[in-house]
């Protein structure tokens, strides 16, 4: 009696890792058992080597990076991509640099594959906003008057900008992702708003990695400081008081303190 052939593989299962921010010292244990059990990895551009380390042989390993502003893999190929290997029986990783659920797509590529019968499952990562607040020696709130967090997007999914006037408020820790290239008039915006040109802002680059930085200013001055030295790494910024510690924080990084930091 011949085998049955038409017997099909059991469908295979994507995880959604959040890498955090950089280091692979600040993955989660969950995000590096998802990793070293991994079929099949997809990962960001912005997973950096060390992470990459932790890889295990036997698995494939597909760069699939999206950086604003730059060349990207469509979001549909990496739809797909996941798609065919979970049909295929393996278990893969989405690898992402931060948390999946803030600004990671997760909700999207969630739906894609849950509407083809692929089980998911989301395993949080430590997001940049949290890492930079760690590392430069600054609190995301107080309770002197930093009250509130606002996580904001340089740029919606249609091209249009958020509302600005709507985070310009005195209490509010305004956590900027992917917006260095709108800084200029994401500032104008909020000035126009009512923020102080004096609010202090940050920009923190390879936040957790060998040789980050903090570009200290304020709200008024920061897309001039940040144009004057030419960043090209991933940066967070961060506006509001909260922020006015890190120009002080006695941390074993690189700090660079611009003109004009009395007014933070």
């Amino acid at each position: 009696m011949q085998p049955d052939r038409t017997i099909s593989r059991p469908m295979g299962r994507v995880r959604l890792v959040g890498a955090g921010p950089g280091s692979a010292d600040l993955l989660t244990l969950r995000a590096l058992k998802a990793i070293e059990t991994a079929d099949v990895i997809l990962f960001d551009a912005l997973v950096g080597d060390d992470i990459r380390a932790l890889f295990p042989a036997r698995a494939r390993c597909v760069e699939v990076g999206k950086r604003g502003h730059c060349p990207s893999t469509p979001q549909d190929f990496i739809n797909r991509v996941m798609l065919k290997f979970a049909r295929a029986g393996a278990e893969v990783v989405r690898l992402k640099g931060g948390d999946p659920s803030i600004f990671g797509r997760a909700a999207e590529e969630r739906a894609y594959l849950e509407s083809h019968g692929v089980a998911v499952e989301v395993v949080p990562g430590i997001t940049t906003a949290s890492a930079a607040a760690a590392e430069f020696g600054f609190s995301l709130t107080t309770r002197a008057g930093a009250r509130r967090v606002v996580l904001a997007t340089g740029r919606t999914l249609d091209g249009a900008s958020s509302d600005w006037a709507t985070m310009a408020n005195p209490s509010t820790t305004l956590c900027l992702y992917m917006g260095c290239a709108d800084i200029a008039s994401i500032s104008q915006q909020l000035i126009q708003a009512g923020m102080p040109p004096s609010t202090p802002a940050i920009a923190a680059l390879d936040v957790s990695r060998p040789g980050s930085r903090l570009v200290a200013s304020t709200i008024g001055k920061i897309a001039i400081d940040l144009a004057r030295e030419q960043i090209a790494a991933p940066v967070f910024i961060c506006i509001g008081k909260a922020c006015s510690d890190a120009t002080i924080a006695g941390r074993e990084v690189s700090l660079r303190r611009v003109e004009g930091l009395q007014a933070c």
